[in-house]
């Protein structure tokens, strides 16, 4: 999720307050939309172990897809466009800003898949 459940529940709070008045309504309200936002979570966990255990390259290949494509951009960008500019090439595209952060949120997903490997939790 791009935010916590505390903040997905504050936005349907907000919209719930205009609409129940009752505090009992609004606290079991509440309660059952946290428990249906961890049920997507679980879900969703359960999804990202199954893609993971696949043998299948276009199921399980997509995340190291991710970081090829990440490695080969930021070779672009700090070698090879450098190079060719230097070489005479003058309109050579330059890539957004984007790829550092996909970049920076991979390594920081490596670094967690790196503890679970010290630890011995890692299945591969």
């Amino acid at each position: 999720m791009a935010f916590g459940i505390d903040d997905a529940v504050a936005a349907g709070l907000s919209v719930l307050n205009k609409f129940v008045p009752d505090p009992d309504a609004k606290i079991k309200a509440e309660a059952d939309l946290r428990t249906a936002l961890l049920q997507l979570d679980i879900v969703q966990a359960g999804v990202n172990a199954n893609e993971a255990q696949s043998t299948n390259l276009f199921v399980s290949g997509w995340r190291p897809a991710i970081g090829w494509i990440g490695a080969a951009g930021l070779a672009y960008h700090f070698i090879l466009n450098p190079l060719l500019v230097g070489l005479g090439w003058t309109s050579l595209p330059r890539l957004d800003n984007m790829l550092f952060e996909l970049i920076f949120a991979m390594l920081g997903m490596g670094g967690l898949r790196t503890y679970e490997k010290i630890k011995g939790v890692a299945a591969k």
